[in-house]
């Protein structure tokens, strides 16, 4: 029996929600995060892409919207990331989940709209 398919064509991830049906990080993303918001001052959350393959995207966002750390990508319990994220470093066609992970305290709700459209566009990819 096969996977259930997203939209996109890729498999299908139970993403952890919470109360308000928001995408949350993962207790294996949280080290990440922090690490990231540690070195990055000027961060205010931290931008997660989860890819079909399983690798992850991360990088901080500054309150103008821009970024304020590198990009980092990684996948849990490997040593690199898979070899088509190699070959086009993630493309956006195969992102399955994408989503702000804000560091606290949270912007008001119009900023956190405004640099979602500026960062993921103009809604958020949940697929």
């Amino acid at each position: 029996m096969s996977k259930p398919k997203n939209l996109n064509g890729g498999p299908k991830t139970m993403a952890k929600k919470n109360k308000n049906n928001n995408l949350v990080a993962e207790k294996n993303e949280e080290a990440m995060i922090e690490g990231i918001l540690e070195g990055s001052p000027e961060g205010i959350g931290v931008v997660i892409v989860r890819l079909e393959c399983g690798c992850k995207k991360m990088a901080a966002v500054a309150k103008d919207g821009e970024p304020a750390s590198k990009l980092i990508m990684y996948r849990d319990q490997a040593e690199s990331i898979c070899d088509k994220c190699k070959k086009d470093n993630g493309d956006f066609m195969r992102v399955t989940e994408a989503f702000i992970h804000w560091s606290k305290p949270e912007p008001s709700d119009a900023v956190k709209e405004i640099i979602n459209a500026k960062v993921l566009g103009s809604a958020p990819v949940v697929n």
